[in-house]
């Protein structure tokens, strides 16, 4: 990783900035309705109230002791706005996009790692991004990094099954919420071709209509699994699909090559339910019968026969 050289005007601004109050008023345990912008509210709260965080939590799913404060905040998009474009004045995109990305790795303590990072921040007199020293930072860098890997795995394991109006769709369970990463990877590689991408876990998907990509939500019948489609909906010519491209890796196997556990490290098992090549076979594999074997006296004859060198 190379270090991060600002322009000699940035660092003299973050120089200049306004140090950040300091936060004396009681903590307080912050609730939102679970959105990264409801999370920027809560942070803009923070420092406009000068009460820390006890502990920043969906509100959905708030747990709060008997000696809580509780204190929730409504999203507002013009604060959520301001706060994001302010994060600027005290590090460089990039370090900013591992904040979003710490967001959607959905790890439990994500929202009070990310107003620890924003504060140790807004104090510091340098950039912090790589001071690994910092226990924070080492998590923000770590978290990042799993979520490029998730991000990078969807986009190389993805299978689509072809409906019959024309419609692509593939079901994913990913262990991070990865879909607003993957969106714009999919919407440009397949932009001749409409497709849904669903998130069984998260129960939303990406809908691409050929003009643009949305994020999409359907309501299930009590008991209905969201992550099957009905054979009565694919093309029919689905299974045949499916059966040349099982037929296509298995013949461009190499058995002597083999290696299960370098294999499972490249592609997990957790991804193997989204692969084609990865289901029970219907017709079981046969080698193409296109090569015949040279006896041992005809390779003889043949080398007697050639011409002695000059």
């Amino acid at each position: 990783m190379k270090p991060i050289r600002r322009p000699a005007a940035a660092v003299g601004a973050a120089a200049a900035r306004r140090p950040a109050p300091e936060l004396t008023a009681p903590p307080l345990d912050y609730t939102y309705d679970g959105t990264f912008e409801g999370l920027l509210t809560v942070l803009f709260t923070v420092y406009d109230w000068r009460a820390a965080p006890n502990s920043i939590q969906p509100e959905a799913t708030a747990q709060t002791g008997l000696f809580a404060q509780p204190a929730h905040r409504e999203t507002d998009e013009t604060l959520a706005t301001r706060v994001w474009e302010g994060l600027l004045r005290t590090m460089d995109p990039e370090a900013r996009a591992r904040l979003y990305h710490v967001f959607l790795s959905e790890d439990a303590d994500r929202e009070l790692l990310i107003f620890r990072y924003v504060d140790l921040a807004l104090r510091a007199a340098q950039d912090i991004s790589e001071n690994y020293a910092n226990a924070d930072v080492r998590r923000v860098q770590r978290l990042a990094q799993m979520m490029f890997r998730e991000k990078h795995r969807m986009e190389a394991f993805v299978r689509f099954e072809k409906t019959s109006d024309e419609l692509f769709h593939a079901t994913i369970e990913p262990d991070m919420d990865v879909l607003p990463l993957i969106a714009a990877h999919f919407t440009k590689r397949y932009a001749d071709q409409r497709w849904l991408i669903y998130d069984r876990r998260r129960h939303y998907g990406l809908y691409y209509d050929l003009t643009r990509t949305d994020i999409v939500q359907f309501e299930n019948p009590a008991g209905a699994k969201s992550t099957d489609i009905s054979a009565a909906v694919l093309d029919e010519r689905e299974p045949l699909f499916k059966h040349l491209w099982q037929a296509y890796f298995d013949h461009v196997n190499i058995p002597e090559r083999r290696n299960l556990k370098l294999h499972r490290r490249h592609m997990p098992l957790r991804y193997w339910k989204y692969l084609s090549e990865k289901q029970p076979r219907e017709q079981p594999f046969v080698p193409i019968q296109n090569k015949q074997a040279i006896a041992g006296k005809e390779v003889s004859a043949g080398l007697k026969q050639l011409p002695p060198p000059e």
